[in-house]
């Protein structure tokens, strides 16, 4: 069951004094790409955090964003009173007022408001770590649904080139024939004796030169191996484009053998279709 690399999660967890809220966001990547935005009291645990996602979204463009805000009444940060005291005295002197300005101003100077370092509490983490586990729970059924989508998408465009291949199969005696008919034609305008057991041998040697039976049998095992692995248990995104980059080059194999008008439009339709397919694919887990 294939899985789209597109999806969103959510979790928020209340705290006797904190709110943690995280959101976690995927796109289309080659690879594993996480961009994580972290309280700086936390920096410490994001090597952890990283691996916990990365084992569950195994690729992708991931933006991950951890919000924690205090909502009891414990705050970190104190206000230096002696610095303020100081810095109030200095500005009295250079421009007099009354203390409520002078305040204003003196909290924004450096140093008036000092933050103290909490250690990061375990059972704070513990519930950090489950939210994050909840959100990726969220973005990974997200993915599965849109997984679906997709899957319904890429079974429907190989099972029209299997069709459009069956329409060239069926044309391709007809095109060999329009070849030997052309070759006659071209002859009898030349106006001269030829030998007919030389001229049929050129004639199979050059219908040989322009068979597409081994084509035809591969794009034909290429589809089924497609549709076998969309339905494997894992999603693997990669190996689908391996294959569909399989199906191209003999389809244009096809078409540059087939010296055929009716056959080359069937052609461009299936490169139509594979196309729309490689398209779906660059969102493929």
């Amino acid at each position: 069951m294939i899985q789209s690399m597109t999806g969103f999660g959510k979790s928020i967890t209340q705290l006797p004094s904190k709110k943690i809220s995280v959101e976690i966001k995927s796109l289309n990547s080659k690879n594993l790409d996480v961009n994580a935005r972290i309280p700086s009291q936390y920096r410490e645990k994001e090597l952890q955090l990283r691996n916990i996602i990365g084992k569950s979204l195994v690729r992708g463009k991931v933006d991950f964003s951890l919000f924690v805000d205090i909502t009891g009444e414990e705050t970190s940060a104190s206000v230096n009173k002696g610095v303020v005291a100081n810095y109030m005295k200095q500005l009295s002197a250079i421009v007099p007022g009354n203390e409520t300005e002078l305040l204003r101003m003196a909290v924004k100077m450096p140093d008036a408001v000092t933050t103290e370092r909490e250690e990061i509490d375990e059972a704070e983490f513990k519930a950090i770590e489950n939210a994050v586990i909840e959100a990726l729970e969220e973005i990974n059924t997200f993915r599965k649904d849109e997984g679906k989508a997709l899957e319904k998408d890429l079974s429907f465009r190989v099972n029209n080139i299997d069709k459009l291949l069956k329409e060239v199969i069926k044309i391709d005696p007809e095109r060999v024939d329009a070849v030997k008919e052309r070759l006659r034609k071209g002859i009898a305008d030349l106006k001269e004796n030829v030998d007919e057991n030389r001229f049929e041998q050129e004639l199979v040697y050059y219908i040989e030169k322009f068979d597409i039976t081994e084509e035809k049998v591969r794009l034909e095992n290429h589809l089924s191996y497609f549709i076998e692995s969309i339905n494997s248990p894992d999603s693997n995104g990669k190996k689908l484009g391996f294959i569909s980059q399989e199906m191209g080059r003999e389809i244009n194999t096809i078409g540059s053998k087939s010296n055929y008008a009716p056959m080359q439009q069937l052609v461009v339709q299936m490169k139509d279709e594979l196309e729309k397919i490689k398209e779906q694919l660059l969102n493929v887990l």
